[in-house]
């Protein structure tokens, strides 16, 4: 539902269809590693772990889609209408 890459961190807003996040992480972080390789990148791209959070109300998507888009704004990367490549939301 949203995405932003910073330069040091990634914020996604997923929901995992089986319910087990941490495999759907994990998939991910192996998929983007073995991409990473085949163009010669040698360090390792993600930590060992990940932070989440769990939304409890339906309402609070669009609100958290907005802060991950908004992240590049508040960091000094992009202003406010654009300039950023790598975010998205799917409501805009």
């Amino acid at each position: 539902m949203a995405a932003c890459l910073m330069p040091d961190h990634l914020h996604l807003l997923i929901g995992a269809e089986n319910g087990n996040l941490v495999d759907l992480i994990s998939r991910w972080k192996r998929f983007t590693q073995k991409i990473a390789s085949n163009v010669n990148y040698k360090d390792k791209l993600w930590q060992r772990s990940f932070y989440d959070h769990a939304l409890r109300r339906d309402e609070q998507i669009n609100i958290t889609a907005r802060y991950i888009y908004e992240n590049p704004v508040r960091a000094g990367l992009c202003a406010e209408d654009g300039g950023y490549p790598y975010r998205w939301h799917a409501w805009l």
